[in-house]
């Protein structure tokens, strides 16, 4: 039988506004431990940001990082899985467009994310990728 989606996901993710400072995001992300939240407004999940984003499209910009809130750098254009998903669903999806984290929603409000290191500790657990998403986080 295939293994879902449910069964290696990161459950009760972090979701911010998308109004919320992107210091305020970072400080989230440090404290947590995670390199990615969800943006949603209400119930309706707006967006992804990741560690990546904020240093690619706010930090390398010109100017002051405190004028700019989540929304000016998450990815707006989600990719979403169900809990129900095949993994292998899950991997496909991540190769076809090329992101490493998937928002899992179910009712059409996020539940949790499934990234690449999850699917690598499941999949390849003899996988540099799978012995370095199984560690502790570095603080």
């Amino acid at each position: 039988m295939a293994r879902k989606v449910r069964e290696v996901m990161t459950a009760a993710p972090v979701t911010v506004g998308p109004q919320t400072s992107v210091g305020e995001v970072a400080r989230v992300m440090r404290d947590e431990g995670i390199g990615a939240v969800l943006v949603a407004e209400g119930d309706e999940l707006r967006g992804l940001v990741t560690d990546r984003d904020l240093a690619v499209r706010i930090v390398a910009r010109e100017g002051d990082i405190a004028d700019y809130s989540v929304a000016d750098a998450c990815s707006d254009e989600l990719i979403t899985v169900s809990l129900d998903d095949d993994l292998d669903r899950a991997v496909s999806l991540m190769r076809q467009h090329a992101v490493r984290r998937l928002p899992v929603v179910e009712d059409g409000l996020p539940v949790g994310i499934v990234s690449l290191g999850d699917l690598a500790v499941e999949h390849e657990t003899d996988s540099a990728l799978a012995d370095i998403s199984a560690a502790d986080p570095n603080q």
